[in-house]
């Protein structure tokens, strides 16, 4: 899909320069697709959260980290 639209120059230059890209439409490319992909991670995240009992507990870290048995030995 074409649009033409009115992208600040050194926005696009810093996204040139984090995504690596060789031209100006791969720059928006990737940039776009990193935004969605950090979108549905934070929405499955969101929808999972609190979902998975069998997870270790702030509790649990805490026996675990105060058992000796867990400690690194020399």
């Amino acid at each position: 899909m074409k649009t033409t639209i009115d992208i600040p120059e050194k926005t696009l230059e810093e996204a040139i320069r984090h995504t690596g890209a060789k031209t100006k439409r791969e720059a928006i490319v990737t940039a776009v697709d990193e935004f969605n992909r950090q979108r549905r991670l934070a929405e499955l995240a969101r929808r999972l959260r609190g979902s998975c009992p069998n997870f270790m507990t702030q509790e649990d870290l805490q026996r675990m980290r105060e058992d000796r048995k867990w400690e690194a030995t020399p």
